[in-house]
């Protein structure tokens, strides 16, 4: 899934508001009264939508249809809790039916993928990426001119018809299919291999959306550094701080332990931040993090803003998951794990990667240290204000990104422990009879 728009007239997301109002003439009953949305492209995209508390009766179920432009001939989706059915409209034998569909979980969001050039129909259960997918279905014909004529079917599909009902919610359109996974490692043009796109192993900077491509140039620059020749011993003082139990770091994270619910001194971390929030972004945009050995966070969204995220010291796990879970921090098992090490970046945008668990793994022994910086697309015009993390009782909570201090002010406080630790150090030897 490509993140740039190589096509400047077409947005690659879709909120989708206002609706259109369904053209119900000349069809029956169980097709009238819905509302439909036009495809950025012909034959291709992903549909994202919600259900508020699917029922589990039997024989209640929802139909979206795909729709060539004159309502003739389309796909038909229908769907009940576990099960899916596939159809084409104009046919009565259905083309498949799974033991998969909606799922149980008030916090679920569903996506349906539409890739003509493969004539491939995809279906998953949260973010829509190949990871999250419990449904695909090739329409294959006999010979190369049915898979031809095929294609040209699936290439007349323009519209999305979808139930006109409070407890189905349309989310948004994506311009473009679910092919591939994407790769979690961002790199820089300058250093990018032919290798690096053909193993798919990273997601070359201009990939990103523009508004990540700025937070991207913003912390990615080589002088971009913890240990600079104005505190060469930065991270050291940081280390120090966190173990001396009269250290700021120490201190303060033990105040913060029990921030999400109850004392917990490994679900704490430290939130440094750089400048002020200026309205464009969750919180104040460039937090530096500091997460001893063994720390972690809840489970936790990103308001749906774009993210980048820079180790600059130590190494980070970040566990991903397809939606934010409403039972136990359990409910909704992860899909990937990955761990970064030093200048290593990954990011998150509107659609990928927003829900996430971070933790410094418990074998580790040094502090990791990351960057992160947070915007809101340019067309967001919501602006939600929160971090929703997953309670310890299952309940979804609302987490305002705060600051435990300024990075001025940070800085100059751990250069004046570092400096008292070393004073005491050379007074020690200075009595010290070797």
């Amino acid at each position: 899934m490509s993140y740039s728009n190589s096509q400047k007239n077409l947005p690659r997301a879709i909120s989708l508001l206002p609706p259109v109002e369904f053209a119900t003439q000349g069809l029956d009953n169980e097709e009238s009264g819905a509302k439909t949305y036009v495809l950025p492209i012909h034959g291709q995209g992903v549909f994202l939508f919600s259900v508020i508390e699917p029922s589990n009766v039997e024989g209640e179920t929802v139909s979206i249809s795909f729709w060539d432009t004159f309502y003739k001939d389309g796909l038909r989706f229908t769907f009940g809790v576990g099960t899916l059915e596939l159809s084409r409209i104009s046919e009565e034998t259905p083309l498949a039916a799974v033991n998969t569909g909606f799922v149980q979980n008030k916090n679920a969001f569903y996506w349906i993928s539409l890739d003509a050039h493969q004539r491939a129909i995809k279906f998953g259960v949260g973010e829509a990426r190949l990871e999250t997918m419990s449904f695909q279905y090739v329409l294959e014909g006999k010979t190369t001119d049915e898979n031809h004529e095929l294609v040209r079917f699936l290439e007349k599909l323009t519209t999305v018809k979808v139930p006109s009902v409070d407890s189905f919610k349309p989310l948004k359109l994506l311009r473009d299919p679910i092919v591939q996974s994407s790769p979690l490692r961002v790199k820089n043009t300058e250093e990018l291999t032919m290798g690096d796109i053909a193993n798919n192993s990273f997601l070359p900077k201009s990939n990103l959306s523009p508004i990540a491509q700025k937070l991207y140039d913003n912390v990615a620059g080589k002088r971009f550094v913890l240990d600079d020749e104005s505190f060469p011993q930065f991270s050291q003082a940081i280390e120090y701080s966190i173990a001396n139990p009269n250290g700021w770091c120490n201190a303060t994270l033990i105040k913060k332990s029990g921030e999400f619910g109850e004392k917990n001194l490994n679900k704490t971390y430290l939130r440094i931040t750089l400048g002020v929030n200026s309205g464009e972004s969750p919180g104040v945009p460039y937090v530096m993090e500091i997460w001893p050995p063994g720390h972690y966070s809840p489970i936790h969204n990103h308001a749906g803003a774009n993210a980048i995220i820079r180790v600059l010291h130590g190494a980070i796990s970040v566990k991903l998951f397809p939606f934010l879970g409403t039972d136990d921090e359990e409910s909704v098992a992860g899909f990937a794990v990955a761990t970064f090490s030093k200048d290593d970046i990954t990011w998150i945008s509107p659609e990928m990667n927003q829900i996430h668990q971070l933790k410094n793994l418990d074998g580790n022994v040094e502090t990791c240290i990351t960057i992160q910086c947070y915007m809101y697309d340019a067309e967001d015009q919501t602006h939600y204000d929160y971090f929703d993390y997953l309670g310890t009782k299952g309940n979804t909570e609302h987490y305002e990104p705060d600051s435990d201090a300024d990075f001025v002010w940070f800085k100059a406080q751990m250069k004046s422990e570092w400096e008292a630790h070393l004073k005491e150090q050379e007074e020690q030897f200075l009595k010290s009879n070797l």
